[in-house]
């Protein structure tokens, strides 16, 4: 059932965005609801460590920790199950929320968190530390110059107290529904997962097989191909390429980046999908002019060769405009637009990716150079197929992407709705008294 908006009498909390509160409610300092935990792990006597990670905290195997020796732990905080931990470190440059975490077990974690031990329904306490993370609280705290704080720093922080009866009530309902909040984003979040398989599959299936069932095939030679249409050619990457090279890294760095000018793509801005300018730096067009061997120009196919993104390939569109590219994004310039797609697509492919996992296999991990790129094998149909198979392959992905997106705005809606309801319920906004 649908909690009621609370219609008991209201008064103002004194807190800016909390706003009103129920009349019988309290206002009072954090240290009178929760005290802080200053254990020190001496002589290690607990070895079970804990890890704050994306709002929850996790185990970690102090001895596979690198860096750290047996000694070091003698510093971390012993803690109990139902402490509340912060991390309320480095605040100007992390902006990230999910700064705290309740402790379903006694371990230890290291002493630059604080944590503390509410006196009443830890459960509520962690819902509303939530609510104050995600609504910034903390980031304002000490007028926002802070790069870290301390408990002194939180202990005359104002917090909104129920009666405890109303805390457990609180708890228990925001239990309930986070619960099935979480368990219909998994949900949607696994939806999207098989959608990308399926395009994945979609794409492999299509370059290698073709779109007409029952043609005759032959074994294309290439183990990652298997076998192919008996009208498709088998071929490298280096006999259909004009150009197979990478850019560099201007003199000076990041410092020469410019606000505005010519993108200078990095391998954060290549997907497989296009290419991403949310985080682009530019150049100027005097730099820009000085690396005129790594301009890009339309219909450049763009593939990452080094790092976790390697593979990763974009395509450039024929309307893109300037740019240029750095030293771990390599570019794949062939005759036409037709062929740019094909060779785009696939690069897209599973084929394509395994080949590439297969080359950082052992010892070789540093990347791609431009004759193992040149070597990727892929196969070639004749002309009028490539122009139908890609057709084909726009309209199919484009569906694809957009029940992905779809998703995806329903998950960050869920989300949304999450956060504002335990806002709403620690705050007393929504009635959730057994007799309301």
């Amino acid at each position: 059932m649908t909690p009621a908006l609370s219609a008991q009498p209201m008064k103002d909390s004194g807190i800016e965005w909390v706003g009103q509160v129920p009349s019988h409610w309290e206002v009072r300092p954090f240290y009178s609801f929760a005290s802080e935990v200053d254990h020190s792990n001496t002589g290690l006597k607990e070895r079970n460590l804990l890890s704050l990670s994306y709002g929850r905290l996790v185990r970690k195997d102090m001895d596979r920790l690198e860096g750290l020796t047996p000694a070091s732990f003698e510093g971390y905080n012993i803690i109990e199950a139902d402490d509340i931990v912060f991390r309320l470190t480095d605040l100007q440059n992390d902006q990230t929320s999910l700064r705290s975490a309740r402790s379903s077990e006694r371990g230890i974690i290291t002493s630059a968190y604080v944590t503390v031990r509410p006196q009443a329904s830890p459960r509520f306490f962690e819902y509303l530390m939530r609510s104050y993370d995600t609504t910034k609280v903390f980031y304002g705290i000490g007028g926002g110059i802070r790069q870290s704080m301390k408990f002194a720093d939180l202990k005359r922080l104002p917090v909104v107290v129920p009666p405890p009866t109303e805390m457990d009530e609180i708890a228990s309902h925001l239990d309930r529904a986070t619960t099935r909040i979480d368990a219909l984003v998994a949900k949607k979040t696994r939806f999207i997962e098989l959608l990308r398989e399926k395009r994945q599959a979609l794409i492999t299936h299509a370059v290698t097989k073709g779109l007409d069932r029952g043609v005759p095939m032959k074994d294309s030679g290439v183990e990652w191909l298997g076998e192919v249409p008996v009208t498709w050619t088998p071929t490298k990457v280096c006999f259909l390429a004009q150009k197979i090279g990478s850019g560099k890294t201007p003199s000076g760095g990041a410092k020469v980046y410019a606000d505005v000018g010519i993108p200078f793509l990095r391998s954060q801005n290549i997907y497989d999908d296009g290419i991403r300018l949310d985080d682009v730096a530019y150049i100027t067009s005097d730099i820009h002019g000085e690396m005129g061997i790594s301009q890009v120009r339309p219909w450049d196919v763009l593939l990452n060769i080094t790092g976790g993104s390697i593979g990763r390939a974009a395509l450039v569109p024929g309307t893109f405009g300037e740019a240029n590219v750095n030293q771990h994004v390599c570019i794949v310039r062939v005759a036409n637009p037709t062929l740019a797609r094909w060779v785009h697509m696939c690069f897209r492919a599973q084929s394509t990716k395994e080949q590439i996992d297969a080359l950082q296999s052992g010892a070789n991990r540093e990347g791609l150079n431009f004759e193992q790129v040149g070597n990727l094998r892929l196969a070639l149909p004749p002309n009028q197929q490539i122009e139908r198979t890609l057709e084909y392959l726009d309209k199919r992905i484009e569906q694809i992407d957009t029940l992905i997106t779809k998703t995806e705005c329903s998950i960050e809606l869920l989300r949304e709705h999450r956060t504002a309801l335990i806002t709403a319920a620690v705050t007393g906004k929504i009635d959730l008294r057994p007799s309301a």
